[in-house]
């Protein structure tokens, strides 16, 4: 609305300087028209620039992630940006499997880091902040002003399982190599042995230690030791990349 004020104030002022005969009528309406212009550009211009009639809103989201490699291997990907390294772009997948992975935001507005859980199931938690009008009619006079919703800040925080390895895509492309040569593939057909007996024994050592475990419970431990496993065969690969 303020931008409609603002374009048929200035266009009322000149009509009223351009077409008015009577001095006191024209005087009358231009004052009226003026300050009209003048209040709507004002109220304009301490919108943009102190965000008049704004707050801050903050949101917070979580969603199930996985590994962006596609495969079992339990990787934490990312892209190295800058030196500082505040501004790398992670990447991961919201599905099993898919063919263009997903990545964190690269941009001014936008921070993201890795956090390790004790957890063994991967999530992406992103915090935003944006201004949003602070009522109705707020935004019913800034309307088509393009400032609600405008961000101010967001974090990705990638919280992974401490059996994940943070790889950059360059690494990844290189661990992918390794692992189709004919070397990598008989390591990994090795490694497929021995995981089966490395997580037998780790769920045996938990069911000896609590013998009334449930079906979840072991499950579980069934997961985190086949994650634990493969993270330790993707360390074994990572050193012939060297």
């Amino acid at each position: 609305m303020v931008i409609i004020l603002t374009f048929l104030g200035a266009i009322a002022f000149f009509a009223c300087m351009m077409f008015t005969q009577q001095k006191v009528l024209r005087i009358i309406l231009a004052t009226l028209t003026g300050i009209i212009f003048v209040g709507s550009t004002t109220l304009m211009t301490l919108n943009y620039s102190h965000h008049f009639g704004m707050h801050k809103v903050t949101t917070t989201s979580t969603k199930r992630i996985y590994s962006a490699s596609n495969s079992s291997m339990p990787l934490a990907l990312y892209q190295p940006v800058g030196k500082s390294g505040q501004d790398n772009v992670y990447i991961y997948n919201t599905k099993p499997k898919q063919k263009t992975p997903q990545h964190t935001q690269a941009n001014e507005y936008t921070f993201s880091r890795i956090k390790w859980t004790q957890d063994d199931t991967p999530q992406l938690i992103t915090t935003e902040v944006r201004w949003k009008y602070k009522n109705n009619f707020y935004r019913t006079l800034y309307a088509w002003s393009g400032m609600d919703n405008t961000l101010v800040k967001r974090t990705n925080v990638l919280e992974y399982p401490q059996t994940y390895i943070k790889l950059t895509t360059s690494q990844a492309k290189q661990l992918s190599k390794v692992a189709n040569s004919a070397a990598g593939k008989q390591l990994q057909a090795q490694a497929a042995e021995q995981g089966r007996a490395f997580v037998t024994s780790k769920v045996q050592a938990a069911i000896a230690k609590n013998p009334h475990m449930t079906a979840k419970q072991i499950q579980k431990v069934s997961a985190q030791a086949e994650q634990e496993f493969q993270a330790q065969s993707v360390k074994q690969i990572l050193k012939q990349v060297k």
